[in-house]
């Protein structure tokens, strides 16, 4: 847990996040204009990030395959789609940047959403499917999250009978939770329709390490070491 102390450092402006969500609504603004049903398959086919063995992999190394790691992390089926990773990024992403700076913040989300498209592609299992969404980036996020501020509180509004009750509930009892329904889903995903479960659980691993490795770091930087 980070403990406020005083320093002469000047807080900066947490531009990372806000240039991150501009950019996937700018990407879904461009593919809600596209002119029909077939130039938006061959939108995500051509930008999303193909799931397929370590072998056709292996071969991706050597083409242009490996930017659609990237850029499939801006690209969105629908609104809630959007928006539920929006929500995500903002809650999570604005409290991580502040501690970590703009510039490792940018580094978490794009090289764990990677990371987290290559992990899905490789285990999906169904070959030559379209994996797109910031989730796993956003998952990272999270993971960063959990790593940075392990005893804060979020809060939750509950619904009590005709009320609603604003309460704060521990991250990482929430975090926990969600966590754990990414690895039901993983084994049970069919079910709940094409969800990259595997992209989900490997950018949340990917961003706890990060996070991790950069706190010793990060601690001293706070105490102006």
């Amino acid at each position: 847990m980070f403990v406020d102390l005083p320093t002469r450092r000047r807080a900066h402006w947490r531009w990372a996040t806000p240039l991150l969500a501009l950019l996937m609504v700018g990407a879904y603004i461009w593919i809600f204009l596209l002119p029909d049903d077939a130039a938006w398959r061959a939108t995500l086919l051509r930008w999303g990030t193909l799931s397929g063995s370590v072998t056709e992999w292996r071969a991706a190394m050597r083409d242009e395959r490996l930017l659609t790691l990237l850029t499939a992390l801006f690209i969105h089926a629908g609104p809630v789609h959007l928006v539920g990773n929006l929500l995500f990024l903002l809650i999570f992403g604005l409290p991580s940047e502040r501690t970590m700076g703009p510039w490792r913040f940018l580094l978490l989300f794009l090289a764990g959403g990677a990371l987290a498209n290559l992990a899905a592609a490789l285990l999906m299992g169904t070959p030559a499917r379209a994996i797109i969404g910031a989730s796993g980036g956003v998952s990272a996020v999270i993971g960063a999250y959990l790593a940075l501020f392990p005893r804060a509180r979020l809060g939750v509004v509950v619904p009590l009978g005709l009320w609603l009750e604003f309460i704060k509930v521990p991250a990482a009892l929430l975090i926990g939770l969600w966590a754990t329904l990414q690895l039901i889903f993983t084994f049970a995903g069919p079910s709940f329709g094409a969800v990259a479960w595997w992209a989900h659980l490997a950018g949340f691993g990917v961003g706890l390490i990060y996070a991790l490795a950069l706190k010793p770091m990060l601690a001293r930087r706070l105490r102006g070491a």
